[in-house]
This record gives structure tokens, C-alpha cells and sequence, in this order.
């Protein structure tokens, strides 16, 4: 019979510090001594914004600026390498290991500073270093507890293609990677801690997988390795009905499916990476929220089917940082395939395509991306149509940035008759102005757009609406 395997991965906030790690050095010595457990970890909190920052400070020039933030990154982990490494040995090996990972920071900063230019494929490199400095950590913490553990980096299992900053796996190869080197560990009952957030191309050049990419590391895994379960350790208690911090009745959800999960993610939930359920939906591998502060908790459990607690609606979430760029005029309406070139040029650009709006008359089609991609998208549109523009063909491209979507998600909204005019009607009776509404084929969703200012009573109007206070936790 096979050994129960579990992939875990821990985020920032479950490795912020010497006491975060030890606790996490805990949970992964308990589940590899029950079963088989690969552990993926994030950076330390912050470590990688820190990293970003000193990329950023070379960029500009300024090698000194980005040798200090490298500095003080590397005495954070020093603190926490005394903290939890009693042998001067072993605590010799790891800063060994850690000092050549500053090493390699400082060589592509001072790179970075004298070409005045950061390419995505160095801004991978600096941003990677985090995972890099704490998987060492996590490890000896563990082997501290009387379990032996290696650190690996996941430039050695996951494979990618080359598309720096949001790279994608390709299964087979990270399954037969993965396979080869974790297995003889798992048999020896060695515990695994791999670097979240980083992988390779086949030809060994180090990519990452957007941020927040640790999810997906342990759902890849997950997958490659036939795990039975995979838990998500974070620093809340599952997936809850609303973001706690403006829904202050907002309560855990026991069990929940893939596709609410994953609607709840794509609409900005922070609980979860949008891509992180597609590696285990095939195999049905149920992925845990968990927190790692509270370790008796349950949390939520997210399963291909989830479960129904009648009324339809399940969660609620708001996604900020969004941008509305509408592409119209009445003389689109007799240009053909404007609404082909409009998303081929945003998708050429690779900036995702949040929600999409058009008027029926067609004088407009309006969509959303997130801020960050907002610029380049409205470049590529400008150059796209700038014949059209010129002869008023298309009359304007505009931007709205003050702006955020809110999304009602529920597997059982598509037979329960009336959630669209229950939702608006509420929005209504609170004077909330909805700019444009969408809703899903899989009617497992009703999105809308308002005024970003308006969030917070949107959200307590239809989580009271819903009754979501009221719903089992």
C-alpha cells in the first residue's frame, strides 16, 4: 500500500521570523512522521517586496541603496538562523549556503545598476532569492526536532516554459523531475522543504511563477507527485464568506468546490493564486486552507464538488487595484472585428482579461485588467488602432482606475431563481452605482464593477442580503 503523502506549503507570514519557522518546523515534523510530507515554502514576509525594491534601486543606479536593502535582508536571516540552529557547525553550513545566494543578489544588482536595465529574466532572478535563503531555515528547523530534512530548490523538479515573471508548468517533465529526486527522499523519511514560487525552463534558467506562485509550487507538486492531499498554511482560517477586515461578520466556509474556489481567486481573494487549483482538478486531489497560527482550526476544505448549504450564494469578494479601459464611438459599429483585435493585441501583451462589458448597440466594449497591466495594454490598443483613431473610426480609448469588481460566487446559483435581482435591488436600497455587470457562463458568478469607494458597503449589503453571517462554519 502506498504511504500517504501530503504536499504542504507555507506562506510568508507562516516563515515572518525565527518563532513563525519553528511553529511551521512543527506541523511538518508531525505530518512526516504520520506520512510522507513534501514541504513548499514562500519567502520571509516582505523579504521578496524588499528584493523587488533593490532591483528596482539598481535599476535606477543606485548600487549602493541596493546593496543595503541586500544588507539588512541578510542580517533578517542571520537572526533567525541563531535563533534556530543550535550547532555552530551546522549553523556554519547554512550561512555558507545563504551567503552564496546574497552573493549571487549582489552580482546581479551591481549588473542590473550598470546596464541601467532590469530584465524580466534578472527581475526573476533578485525576486527569487527569498524562497532561496528560507527553504534552508524551514529545513534545519526541522532537523532540529530530530527529523532529518533536506532544502531543494524547485529549479531541480518543476519545469517551465520561458515567459519570465508568470511562467507555466509543463506537467510531464516536473512529474518525471519530481518523481526521480523526491521519492528516494520520502522512502529514507526525509522531509523535503522546496522553494515556492520558482521554477526552470529544460534548458535550467530560472523562472517564477507570478507572486504568490508558492500556492501553485504545492498544487504542481501536489499533482507530479500523486499527492493524497495538498494543505495551504496561511494566516487565516480557511476561505471565508468576505474579506474579515470589511466584512466584520464574515465566517469560514467548511467545505468548498473547485469552481467557487477558483472563481473566489480569479476575483482577487487573497486566500489562494488564481492558477493554483488547475494542477489538481484532473486527479480530484482535495486542496486544505489552513492556518498555520492556529493549528486546531479545520479550515476549508476544497473539493471537486464542495457542498451545497442551500440559498445559493457562498462567498463574496472584491478585487482593487483594477483598471476599466473602454474601446469605443458609434463608428465601431460597422468596423469589423474590432472586438477581435481589441482582446488579441490585450492578450499579445499578456495582461489578463478580468471581466468584459459591451453595449448592445456595440458604440462601446468596455473590460477590465489589473492596474499593473493597465499601461501596456492601452500602448498596445493606442498603436493596434491609431489608423482608426486617426480617422475617427474609433473615437477613444479611456482608462478608469478608481474603480473595483465585486464577485457573488456560489456552485448553487445556477438554480436559485432571483439572486441577480436580490443582489442589485440591496445595492439599490445603499445608493450603490453599478457601472457594468457580468455574469458568468458557468453561472456560478454575478460580477459587477462600481466605484471603488463604495466597496466596503457593497460587500456588508449583500453578505447581510445573502444572510452569510448565518451560514454553518
Amino acid at each position: 500500500m502506498k504511504a500517504r503523502l501530503q504536499v504542504m506549503k507555507f506562506g510568508g507570514t507562516s516563515v515572518g521570523d525565527a518563532s513563525c519557522i519553528a511553529r511551521t518546523a512543527q506541523i511538518i515534523a508531525k505530518a512526516a512522521k504520520e506520512g510522507g510530507c513534501v514541504a513548499v515554502v514562500s519567502a520571509m514576509s516582505g523579504v521578496t517586496n524588499r528584493l523587488i525594491e533593490a532591483a528596482k534601486k539598481a535599476e535606477a543606479g543606485d548600487a549602493r541603496e541596493a546593496a543595503a536593502i541586500l544588507d539588512t535582508l541578510r542580517q533578517q536571516h542571520e537572526t533567525a538562523l541563531t535563533s534556530l540552529v543550535q550547532q555552530e557547525d551546522e549553523r556554519a553550513r547554512i550561512r555558507q549556503r545563504m551567503e552564496e545566494v546574497f552573493a549571487e543578489g549582489r552580482r546581479l544588482c551591481e549588473g542590473t545598476a550598470l546596464l541601467r536595465e532590469l530584465t524580466p529574466r534578472a527581475l526573476d532572478a533578485i525576486s527569487s532569492l527569498g524562497e532561496r535563503l528560507s527553504a534552508p531555515l524551514v529545513a534545519a528547523a526541522v532537523s532540529e526536532l530530530g527529523l532529518q530534512s533536506e532544502a531543494i530548490e524547485a529549479t531541480e523538479l518543476i519545469v517551465t516554459d520561458a515567459f519570465h515573471g508568470g511562467a507555466e508548468p509543463r506537467m510531464e517533465l516536473t512529474r518525471a523531475k519530481s518523481q526521480t529526486r523526491l521519492r528516494p527522499l520520502l522512502e529514507k523519511g526525509i522531509a523535503p522543504v522546496v522553494t515556492g514560487f520558482i521554477g526552470a525552463t529544460t534548458e535550467g534558467q530560472l523562472t517564477t511563477l507570478g507572486r504568490g506562485g508558492s500556492d501553485y509550487s504545492a498544487t504542481i507538486l501536489g499533482a507530479a507527485m500523486d499527492a493524497d492531499e495538498v494543505i495551504i498554511w496561511t494566516d487565516v482560517d480557511g476561505v471565508l464568506t468576505a474579506d474579515p477586515r470589511l466584512v466584520a461578520e464574515a465566517r469560514t466556509i467548511p467545505v468548498i468546490s473547485y469552481r467557487e474556489a477558483a472563481e473566489l481567486a480569479y476575483f482577487g481573494a487573497k486566500v489562494l493564486h488564481p492558477k493554483t487549483l488547475n494542477p489538481v482538478v484532473q486527479a480530484a486531489i482535495p486542496v486544505w486552507i489552513r492556518n498555520s497560527f492556529a493549528p486546531e482550526k479545520p479550515g476549508t476544505k476544497i473539493t471537486p464538488e464542495g457542498r451545497s448549504i442551500g440559498g445559493g450564494v457562498k462567498a463574496l469578494t472584491a478585487i482593487r487595484d483594477v483598471t476599466l479601459i473602454s474601446v469605443g464611438g458609434p463608428g465601431i459599429v460597422g468596423l469589423p472585428d474590432v472586438v477581435g483585435r481589441t482582446f488579441s493585441t490585450t492578450a499579445e501583451v499578456r495582461a489578463n482579461v478580468l471581466l468584459i462589458s459591451q453595449s448592445s448597440s456595440q458604440n462601446d466594449i468596455c473590460f477590465i485588467v489589473s492596474t499593473v497591466d493597465a499601461q501596456r495594454t492601452v500602448e498596445a490598443l493606442r498603436k493596434e488602432f491609431a489608423h482608426d483613431l486617426a480617422h475617427h473610426k474609433v473615437e477613444h480609448i479611456t482608462v478608469d482606475s478608481n474603480i473595483a469588481i465585486v464577485a457573488v460566487v456560489g456552485e448553487n446559483m445556477r438554480g436559485t431563481p432571483g439572486i441577480a435581482g436580490r443582489t442589485f435591488n440591496a445595492l439599490g436600497r445603499d445608493n450603490v452605482n453599478v457601472i457594468a455587470i457580468a455574469q458568468g457562463s458557468s453561472e456560478s458568478n454575478i460580477s459587477f464593477v462600481i466605484d471603488v469607494k463604495a466597496v466596503k458597503t457593497a460587500l456588508n449589503t449583500t453578505h447581510r442580503e445573502f444572510a452569510l453571517a448565518a451560514s454553518p462554519t
